[in-house]
């Protein structure tokens, strides 16, 4: 039982913890004991490797402190384990996107981008699962119509009008004029909202809502959304995700949000973004909430430029 006595050794050298906190997490960490005798055999990992995780990750979420645990090394031996903060993440992630965007020639004006994007729906009673994939072509600098599906469903998207604005912006062109800045994005997306809880809720909201669906973002945009993300105050690691192409990864949520962003465990190269929705609310216990609950992964498994609608790379 060294990691229960290790417990206060921790506390003393890092934070003080509350008796609530301190319960909390030893009853936590006995859970996590119980489990990890149960489950050592398939990790593969020495019980005292996996145990020393657990500790970690109980006592850190007793304290208010989020982390990710991850390996030094590409030795599955290594007993070596590092932790990385939910902002920590987002920058190494800013860093991935920045040296992956040679892959993507630079459009022209007259050109298509082509997407195509895997979404998988599971409903939360009963379990059930839809799936879709879902291809669109989108118009580089807007002046053209655009074909956009959507749920498997095509639309048909035509040029804006000289006073529609769509928020956040869906064509290349108009993202261009973003700045790459992480502070002026920021600031962008918070415009005079005042400093509170439902700011950083809709900043994180609105961040998710610019990555989702078929957008292509110009160099530097992506890397810049990250980094802005990690100065909101709540991001938090939330667990484990498998997305629909059956990809390992790390999921970053802010409390009240129904969005997060799904991170490669080993890499930090984006995968998606996951949704909590549902279809009709109705009134339970004097609160309204919503039914048919589901969770949703959306994957952009391909992009390419191309010339016309219809054709593919």
């Amino acid at each position: 039982m060294d990691e229960l006595t290790g417990l206060p050794e921790w506390e003393a050298a890092n934070v003080r913890l509350t008796s609530r906190a301190r319960a909390a997490a030893r009853s936590r960490l006995l859970d996590a004991i119980d489990q990890e005798t149960r489950h050592s055999a398939r990790s593969g990992l020495p019980r005292r490797l996996v145990l020393r995780g657990a500790f970690i990750g109980v006592a850190a979420a007793a304290a208010g402190v989020t982390v990710a645990l991850t390996r030094d090394g590409d030795d599955a031996s290594t007993p070596n384990l590092t932790t990385l903060s939910a902002a920590q993440l987002l920058r190494k992630a800013a860093d991935t996107t920045r040296a992956d965007r040679g892959r993507l020639p630079i459009p022209r004006d007259d050109q298509y981008f082509y997407t195509r994007t895997y979404i998988e729906r599971t409903y939360r009673k009963g379990g059930r699962r839809r799936t879709w994939t879902d291809e669109s072509w989108m118009s580089v600098d807007g002046s053209k119509p655009s074909s956009r599906q959507e749920y498997g469903k095509v639309h048909h998207d035509p040029p804006l009008g000289p006073h529609e604005v769509a928020w956040p912006p869906t064509v290349y062109s108009e993202l261009k004029k973003w700045p790459t800045d992480p502070d002026q994005l920021l600031a962008l997306f918070r415009r005079d909202m005042p400093d509170s809880p439902l700011r950083d809720m809709t900043t994180f909201s609105d961040v998710c809502l610019l990555m989702e669906g078929p957008r292509v973002m110009p160099p530097g945009l992506q890397s810049a959304a990250f980094e802005a993300l990690a100065e909101i105050r709540g991001v938090r690691i939330d667990k484990d995700e498998v997305d629909v192409l059956g990809r390992h990864g790390i999921a970053v949520s802010q409390p009240g949000s129904q969005f997060a962003f799904l991170f490669d465990r080993d890499t930090y190269a984006y995968l998606g973004t996951r949704v909590r929705g549902g279809f009709t609310t109705k009134v339970v216990d004097g609160e309204w909430r919503k039914t048919n609950v589901y969770d949703e992964t959306r994957s952009l498994q391909q992009i390419a430029v191309v010339d016309r609608i219809g054709r593919r790379p």
